[in-house]
C-alpha cells in the first residue's frame, strides 16, 4: 500500500445516506408512505423518507432516526434492501444510498398520516412476478406523482424483494394487526404478488406451517358469519425490528 493511501483526507470520497422505502397495505392494495420535498433538487416531487448519515452513527442507528423523526415510527420492521449508487443519481453530487424497507400496518401510520406532510400512495407495478424495474406511485385521484431521484427504482426493488420472499418467509404479516382472519392474510399475499390465489389451497397451507395460532375469538361487528381470529407465532422479536 502506497504511504497517502493511509491519509483518507487526500482521497475524493461519496457522501452516504439511506433510504426507507416504507409499505403498507391499504385498500387491499400495497402503498408507499412518501414526502413532499420542499427544496431542490426535485422539490415539489415525491420522496422516501431518508437522509444522510451521520459521521458518528451505523447506518441501523440512521435508520432508526430517520423514522423517528420523518414518520414518528420506532420498533417497526425494517430490513436492509440494496445499495444504489449510480454516479448520476443525486444532482448535488456524488451520494451513494444504501435503501431499507419498512413494512408496517397501516392503522400504525395514523399519526403520521395526520401531520400532512406525509401521505399514502399506491404502488402501480407495471411488470409480471419478480421481473423487476421501476414502478409507479399514485395520489389519491389515481395520477402518477414525480418521484425524486432515483426512488422509483428504490419502490421497484422493494416489491421485487417481498414477491421473492413472501412464499417462504413471514414478511407479510408484519402488514397485519396482531390478529388477524385468514382473508386478510390472503389479501396481503395478493397485494403483493399482484395476483389473485386459490383461496382453499392458500388456507390449506398456511393452517399447515406451523406460522399461525388460533386466538379462541372472532371478529366481531360484521354483517356475515364472523371469521376466526389467528396470531402469528413470533419466535423472538430479532434484529429485523428497529
Amino acid at each position: 500500500m502506497e504511504a497517502d493511501e493511509t491519509d483518507l483526507d487526500r482521497h475524493p470520497h461519496p457522501h452516504l445516506a439511506v433510504d426507507v422505502a416504507l409499505l403498507t397495505l391499504h385498500e387491499r392494495a400495497l402503498h408507499a408512505l412518501l414526502l413532499r420535498r420542499d427544496a431542490a433538487p426535485f422539490a415539489g416531487a415525491a420522496s422516501l423518507p431518508g437522509g444522510f448519515v451521520h459521521i458518528d452513527e451505523s447506518l441501523p442507528d440512521a435508520v432508526v432516526r430517520v423514522l423517528r423523526e420523518k414518520c414518528g415510527l420506532h420498533g417497526v420492521f425494517v430490513e436492509q434492501l440494496f445499495t444504489f449508487g449510480d454516479v448520476g443519481r443525486d444532482p448535488r453530487g456524488r451520494v451513494v444510498t444504501v435503501a431499507y424497507y419498512a413494512l408496517v400496518p397501516v392503522a400504525a401510520l395514523a399519526a403520521a398520516r395526520a401531520t400532512g406532510e406525509l401521505t399514502l400512495c399506491r404502488l402501480d407495478v407495471p411488470w409480471p412476478q419478480t421481473q423487476g424495474g421501476p414502478v409507479r406511485a399514485l395520489d389519491a385521484n389515481g395520477k402518477p406523482l414525480r418521484l425524486a431521484f432515483d426512488h422509483d427504482v428504490i419502490l421497484g426493488t422493494t416489491v421485487q424483494r417481498l414477491r421473492g420472499k413472501i412464499d417462504y418467509a413471514p414478511v407479510g404479516f408484519e402488514l397485519l394487526p396482531p390478529q388477524f382472519t385468514l382473508l386478510d392474510l390472503l389479501e396481503v399475499h395478493q397485494a403483493v404478488l399482484g395476483c389473485p390465489i386459490n383461496k382453499d389451497s392458500f388456507r390449506r397451507r398456511l393452517l399447515a406451517s406451523g406460522l399461525l395460532a388460533p386466538t379462541g375469538r372472532l371478529r366481531a361487528n360484521v354483517a356475515h358469519r364472523p371469521a376466526a381470529l389467528f396470531r402469528f407465532r413470533r419466535k423472538g422479536r430479532g434484529k429485523g425490528h428497529a
